[in-house]
């Protein structure tokens, strides 16, 4: 058996080495294009692995920095013009951009991003060329999604680690996060790789095989680790102090959504959806539901208010908030018309037994603010969305506190930074995200987002709530399973629970230092301080 395994592998040898090294740029976008089908809503993690494996085999092939860059530039055209394709979608069709100009765009951002990827891999010519395959492509890969997840506000999206969410992998969550399972992803798809290119001998594959299989089967037995315990201690029945939650999803039309003449109907719908859910303990609105800023909204919002502490329930809702330096509460709302100081947040709010506001950090550009203003705003419709004029909240805010319970808040974008959830997560009972879905159309970005929800969950062990617009409206446990769903594109309402949890997993304490002080020594382990003389001058 060992022999015919032996001869399978280097026919395989023979015949994927031909075709690979005759066009790697090629392989790799192909491979690029195929990748984005192992993350939601395709779920084929095991073609990722395959693609991944040929990728890492295309570019050791190479043998000159530009070379090395150029094929990783091509994986990553195919791999981010499939994988956010839905751009298009948000830019043509709720930014009013022509079909042309929207492509334009799209193909430029697609290319940005695929150059910040493909960058780090010009550093494989500073890789011992024996072990470019097994520690330089992870390592850089790695390396690469992490400076994603801050450059320029950061870009978190497609990050490999996802395409396991619901693997044995899963299990390294609460340890190094996304990122962390990310790089046991690509050490698996280039072990695998290394067979393709290297005929090893027997005792090395075995080697091989037995460190991967140890990485898989350490998640499995990591998921059965408890990381966090209801925050009810003392209560031997954790369903004791169960929080019953009601979810709102009005599907309010994108288009709509801020025309005056729609306010009524959108307060209406919210309220009708809200009257079968006034026994649960909270009720969820989505981002940014309440159709017109805060202070213009008091008197929609003391209705509410009204009608909750009526049924002793709290509502929690999406807000867009308006603050003008200087000025009393009662001066902003006459005011607002006037003064060019007003500063504009999305924001979380509490309405009845709660405390406290949360201003949205991380902000789409965009959607929310435009870069170089100055420069480009009023050029066409879509640098001049409605409410393209969001503020930053502080780095330093505290978390919405409700009855005796706090919640950690992300705003749509933001539940896709690891780092900045674990953070808010660690003095937090329960997670709460609010969305607005509705600027992706019915394409797989919604389906990506939700996934990226159920990562949190497990990094933080925390029950997280999500309320969108218009779906995916959801309650996750800590373990990253669905409890509760809606469907996409229809008014409706869910309910379900929560469990408060406290405690901390290792991600939410090392956050990312973990997987950079992995990489650091990879690399040390790795470099090649003496690059040879012909690779230096290739370039």
């Amino acid at each position: 058996m060992p022999l015919l395994l032996r001869r399978f592998l280097l026919s395989l040898h023979d015949k994927i080495n031909n075709v690979i090294t005759y066009k790697p740029w090629l392989s790799a976008l192909i491979c690029g294009a195929l990748s984005p089908l192992g993350f939601a809503p395709f779920d084929v993690w095991l073609l990722s692995l395959v693609t991944i494996a040929i990728f890492a085999k295309a570019i050791i092939s190479c043998h000159s920095g530009k070379s090395f860059f150029y094929t990783a530039m091509a994986f990553a055209i195919g791999y981010y013009g499939i994988g956010v394709s839905w751009i298009f979608i948000s830019i043509h069709y709720f930014g009013s951009a022509h079909f042309l100009l929207a492509g334009l765009l799209t193909g430029i951002f697609i290319l940005f991003v695929a150059g910040v990827f493909a960058l780090p891999f010009y550093s494989l010519i500073w890789i011992k060329p024996s072990l470019r395959l097994l520690i330089g492509v992870p390592a850089i890969w790695v390396l690469s999604e992490w400076i994603r997840t801050w450059i320029f506000t950061g870009f978190p999206w497609l990050l490999m680690g996802y395409t396991h969410t619901d693997t044995w992998l899963s299990g390294w969550a609460p340890i190094g996060g996304v990122l962390l399972m990310s790089l046991w992803s690509l050490l698996s798809s280039c072990v695998l790789s290394s067979f393709i290119n290297t005929p090893y001998s027997l005792k090395q594959t075995s080697a091989l095989i037995s460190g991967i299989m140890l990485l898989w089967f350490g998640g499995y037995g990591l998921q059965q680790i408890a990381w966090t315990q209801p925050a009810d201690i003392t209560s031997n029945n954790s369903s004791s102090n169960a929080i019953t939650v009601g979810l709102v999803q009005p599907n309010i039309p994108q288009d709509l959504r801020w025309t005056p003449e729609y306010q009524s109907i959108i307060k209406e719908r919210l309220l009708l959806l809200s009257e079968p859910l006034w026994e649960n303990d909270w009720i969820i609105w989505p981002e940014g539901v309440i159709p017109n800023v805060y202070h213009r909204s008091t008197d929609f919002i003391n209705e509410t208010k009204a009608l909750a502490e009526e049924h002793n329930t709290t509502v929690i809702t999406g807000v867009l908030y308006d603050e003008q330096p200087g000025l009393s509460e009662e001066t902003q709302v006459s005011s607002n018309r006037t003064n060019n100081r007003t500063k504009y947040y999305n924001s979380i709010i509490g309405i009845g037994n709660s405390e406290g506001i949360y201003h949205k950090r991380r902000l789409v550009p965009f959607g929310e603010y435009v870069p170089l203003e100055n420069w480009i705003r009023g050029l066409i419709d879509f640098f001049d969305l409605p409410f393209s004029v969001i503020s930053s909240g502080p780095s330093q805010q505290n978390n919405l506190r409700i009855g005796q319970y706090t919640l950690a808040n992300a705003i749509c974008y933001e539940i896709a930074y690891p780092a900045l959830v674990a953070k808010q997560a660690v003095d937090a009972n329960v997670l709460l995200t609010v969305s607005n879905d509705a600027w992706f159309g019915e394409s797989i970005g919604p389906i990506q987002h939700f996934q990226m929800v159920r990562m949190r969950a497990l990094e933080v062990g925390r029950y997280i709530i999500r309320g969108t617009n218009n779906g995916i409206s959801a309650i996750i446990d800590p373990q990253g399973n669905i409890t509760v769903a809606s469907e996409q594109f229809v008014m409706t309402k869910a309910q379900g629970h929560v469990i408060p949890m406290t405690g901390t997993t290792p991600y939410m304490m090392w956050q990312n230092y973990l997987i950079l002080a992995i990489l650091v020594l990879l690399f040390v382990f790795g470099v090649n301080l003496k690059a040879n003389t012909k690779t230096r001058k290739n370039d």
